[in-house]
């Protein structure tokens, strides 16, 4: 894929985080929301691919834009055929309290290179590039723990774990404290806690837990781009979920999907910007004269080339939907 694709796709997703942060603070998630899915969406019409939307906001009854099975880009002829997986705004209860770590995030690989996650929950593992290989989804969390604090030459007591605040996560929270680990638990972000393993500056180690499978999928394809380790198994509770997954060939429901299951080949382009202030990424600033910054990462698979791009834009310049 043409390496120029990774510019244009921090352009889709600058342009949705100013749409979104005009709402941080205003209690209204989806208001912003559909800011961000429709700036994403104008943008996109700008970018030479033929991409199918193959994680998006839901399925086309659901969503009036950016839902699964949607064809973006230009579209044109000689365009090349790509699967897209988008979540405009990866936090819209953070961004509606003004709360950090909201982001907005694109992930795109060849046709039939990202897994068409069913929006059902997953259960999950992500390590950084030091700790690929030390941690299996199947063994106990406390094995997990020791041998990824060995990988990273660090006492047990200095490991960071991150998962979901949630009750579903009580008892391995409780596994980990008896442990020794240091927890940090996050109310919402998915991806943007999964990615944050992989950069030590962000100071934690290993994310743990039951989360989003899209959000998993689109996750996986940023810790290919960064060399790092995700782990995931899907986990269907209902017979409609099951039979989902069965029509995505996925015969034996409890067997780990890997790096290579979720995002194939060495072809994949992350993108993401801030929306509010995160451990990754800082928020959009809006100066005055109409300017805004934007800090934004770009990754490729191929390369492992990782970008961080901070952006002045100057808001009377662009296309209105651009803003």
């Amino acid at each position: 894929m043409d390496r120029d694709l990774a510019l244009n796709l921090v352009r889709v997703t600058e342009t949705a985080a100013l749409k979104a942060a005009k709402h941080m603070g205003r209690g209204d998630k989806n208001a912003a929301d559909q800011a961000a899915v429709d700036g994403m969406r104008r943008m996109f019409d700008t970018i030479h691919v033929n991409g199918v939307v193959v994680i998006g906001e839901g399925e086309m009854d659901e969503a009036p834009m950016l839902y699964i099975g949607e064809k973006i880009g230009c579209q044109a002829r000689d365009d090349i055929k790509v699967d897209i997986a988008v979540d405009p705004l990866d936090g819209t209860s953070l961004i509606a309290k003004g709360s950090p770590n909201a982001i907005s995030v694109v992930a795109l690989a060849p046709e039939g290179c990202l897994l068409h996650a069913p929006d059902m929950y997953m259960d999950k593992l992500a390590v950084s590039s030091r700790a690929k290989g030390v941690a299996d989804i199947n063994a106990p969390v406390e094995d997990n723990l020791r041998n990824i604090a060995r990988a990273l030459n660090k006492d047990i007591s200095d490991l960071t774990v991150t998962m979901l605040d949630r009750p579903r996560h009580e008892a391995v929270i409780d596994r980990v404290r008896k442990l020794g680990a240091r927890i940090k638990l996050f109310g919402e972000g998915d991806v943007a806690a999964a990615v944050a393993v992989a950069f030590e500056h962000t100071g934690v180690d290993v994310l743990l837990g039951i989360g989003g499978a899209p959000e998993g999928v689109i996750a996986a394809a940023a810790m290919k781009c960064l060399g790092a380790d995700f782990q995931g198994r899907l986990m269907p509770y209902t017979d409609k979920e099951k039979e989902r997954c069965r029509k995505m060939g996925i015969g034996d429901i409890n067997r780990v999907l890997y790096l290579d299951d979720l995002v194939k080949g060495n072809e994949a382009f992350f993108a993401a910007t801030g929306v509010s202030d995160g451990e990754l990424l800082k928020g959009v600033v809006y100066y005055g004269n109409r300017t805004a910054k934007t800090h934004s990462i770009i990754m490729r698979s191929e390369t492992g080339t990782v970008r961080f791009i901070e952006a002045i834009h100057q808001l009377d310049r662009k296309p209105e939907y651009a803003i």
